[in-house]
């Protein structure tokens, strides 16, 4: 396929770039505005590639979009781009109604111009909360967020141009997931760097929030499997296999990092957090996909890759990302 693959510089975009061009042998074209979480390096090992191509801008700016289109002259669109941390979102909710709605709204129009599927890629956070059981396709859209509740007015968006317009249009909401090439904003790679650094890991609440964890090549390859085999108008859900408490995979990575369980340390609680996040994924499932990474083999290899990858998040460490989690946990980084 030639694939536009929109926000395909951030984490699950830089993975689903790769692995299309790795295992796929489709054309790659990605476009991007490069925030702080999209950055070159993410596809440091796939840039010289002949199939893959890099333009930079903004999914709202509709020329730049309408230029990248006809560079790329995509089957599929496949849209990541987003702004993701719920934080972010709680202090600054500007950003996420600009892309989430506004850019997907021009992403839509584009892919109606030329006829082309198109994938939206989503999140379990669009559901809000489970105590118990796990959420289907046909739950309700309850988010809790001004991240999750733009990421759903977005698929509503997505699902409006399916029934107007007869555009061929999915959605694929992923669980949390983890992985190299992560911001250090989230949780996982948070505490790995704190750990290896002997800065404070910081857990919001009791830290008993459940979370159901998803590798991000697994998700990478249930977007793929969407993408090929999926029906138009049909969302379809992708957890991983495994759930556990924030407060469990932060006393693993103590474990896997030598660090000291006298870093651990409980700090005010987010507004509005989800408790738990449960998706039952059946419906992908049938497409032929499975997830292959079980979260206790993916978390040693995650923290092995921070380990040995300093060359990638040194420049972040050392930027503006120590300005935000200062003003974020009131503390500066070491180093």
């Amino acid at each position: 396929m030639r694939l536009l693959v929109c926000g395909g510089a951030g984490f699950i975009g830089s993975t689903f770039a790769r692995q299309r061009l790795r295992e796929h042998g489709d054309e790659v074209t990605v476009f991007d505005k490069l925030t702080y979480a999209g950055r070159e390096e993410n596809f440091h090992d796939i840039g010289e590639d002949p199939r893959f191509r890099f333009i930079r801008g903004a999914i709202e700016d509709r020329e730049a979009l309408a230029a990248a289109v006809e560079a790329a002259s995509p089957e599929a669109i496949v849209n990541f781009a987003a702004e993701t941390h719920v934080d972010r979102s709680i202090a600054e909710p500007d950003a996420f109604v600009r892309t989430h709605a506004l850019g997907t709204y021009v992403l839509l129009d584009a892919a109606r111009e030329r006829d082309l599927r198109y994938v939206q890629v989503s999140t379990d956070e669009v559901y809000g909360s489970i105590d118990e059981g796990t959420f289907t396709e046909e739950s309700p859209l309850a988010p809790s967020s001004p991240y999750s509740a733009t990421k759903a007015g977005a698929d509503l968006l997505v699902q409006s141009y399916f029934h107007t317009y007869g555009l061929q249009a999915l959605i694929c909401r992923g669980s949390n997931n983890y992985g190299p090439y992560q911001y250090p904003e989230k949780l996982i790679p948070l505490m790995v760097l704190n750990a290896l650094h002997g800065d404070s890991l910081p857990i919001y609440g009791d830290g008993m929030q459940v979370r159901n964890w998803i590798h991000s090549t697994d998700f990478a390859a249930a977007i793929g499997h969407v993408l090929e085999h999926g029906h138009p108008g049909d969302v379809y859900n992708a957890g991983g296999p495994d759930e556990e408490a924030n407060m469990t995979v932060v006393r693993r990575i103590v474990e896997l990092t030598g660090a000291s369980e006298s870093q651990i340390e409980h700090v005010a609680d987010r507004p509005g957090h989800d408790v738990r996040y449960s998706l039952s994924s059946e419906k992908v499932r049938a497409l032929g996909w499975e997830p292959r990474v079980r979260f206790e083999e993916g978390l040693g290899q995650t923290v092995a890759w921070y380990r040995d990858n300093g060359w990638w998040w040194e420049p972040i460490r050392s930027g503006d990302y120590r300005a935000y989690y200062e003003r974020q946990y009131g503390r500066s980084l070491h180093g």
